[in-house]
């Protein structure tokens, strides 16, 4: 089994390391940047280790993904990189990725997701479960893709977007970078960078955001 590290230390985390060990990686630790407080404890049995602590003893022999559901979630990829880690992608045994289909490094295809024909899914992405990516679909980095959101055939999808539970984006629709479509939602239509949009069909509700 390849030795894996967390980054994150929140139960978000904990149901990544679980992914990735049902993919065929060892965790050995979590990894926290924020707060001190939880490097030194454990969770569910696994150590959590500071970022420093974790780099000086693990970079060189352990790969890492990054456990953290928001998109701004780059802020730690970015870290971890400078500090030496290479990233794994994880696919869930019983997710499907098309052999025609390209994943960057440090994404999560979880449990029952499918990822279409020629499609290209960007670096440290999260599809959780139940994702549905259609074919010749774009999807760029550190974007979140929760559960059950459906993206479906020659979309594109922005840099650090976050696509909230059992949403829908109809056929050929672009979706703007660090916008947030809410759970639910169906985009009929372009979505701009930097706005949340909500409803059936989608709206913008409020603009000049940052992701989630």
């Amino acid at each position: 089994m390849v030795p894996l590290v967390v980054l994150g230390a929140t139960e978000f985390s904990a149901e990544i390391a679980d992914v990735a060990q049902d993919g065929g990686f060892e965790i050995t630790a979590f990894v926290e940047n924020e707060v001190p407080e939880r490097a030194g404890r454990s969770l569910h049995g696994i150590p959590v280790l500071w970022i420093d602590e974790a780099a000086r003893k693990l970079a060189a022999t352990h790969v890492a993904v990054c456990g953290l559901g928001t998109t701004r979630r780059s802020r730690f990829t970015e870290q971890a990189a400078a500090a030496g880690f290479r990233f794994a992608s994880i696919v869930h045994p019983t997710a499907h990725v098309s052999r025609t289909a390209t994943l960057g490094e440090g994404t999560i295809v979880g449990p029952g997701a499918i990822i279409g024909a020629h499609t290209t899914i960007g670096r440290h992405v999260i599809a959780n479960r139940g994702t549905l990516v259609g074919h010749h679909s774009v999807v760029g980095d550190h974007v979140s893709l929760q559960s059950g959101a459906n993206v479906a055939g020659l979309c594109k999808i922005g840099d650090a977007t976050y696509v909230g539970m059992g949403a829908l984006i109809l056929n050929t629709i672009s979706v703007g970078s660090n916008s947030v479509v809410a759970a639910g939602a169906v985009v009929t239509r372009a979505v701009p960078d930097n706005v949340l949009v909500l409803g059936i069909p989608a709206v913008i509700v409020k603009e000049g955001i940052e992701g989630k």
